[in-house]
């Protein structure tokens, strides 16, 4: 039979357990959609930019060329 001190000390634990686990999924998520937002934030626009950017200097180019430069 376990002692009633032994088992009181294993539910305390339990619970610290319970409420570490809980505050590490609540860390997850925020680590989750940090990197969520930061891939749309920055990384998105960049994959953009490498698209526009081409078109950006072929205008440029064609304007200087077009100026007799």
């Amino acid at each position: 039979m376990i002692d009633p001190e032994l088992s009181a000390k294993l539910e305390e634990i339990s619970a610290k357990a319970d409420r570490a686990y809980r505050a590490s999924e609540s860390v997850r998520r925020y680590l989750f959609w940090t990197g969520v937002i930061t891939l749309a934030l920055f990384v998105l626009p960049l994959i953009g930019l490498a698209f526009a950017l081409p078109q950006f200097v072929s205008s440029y180019v064609a304007t200087l060329n077009g100026l007799g430069l």
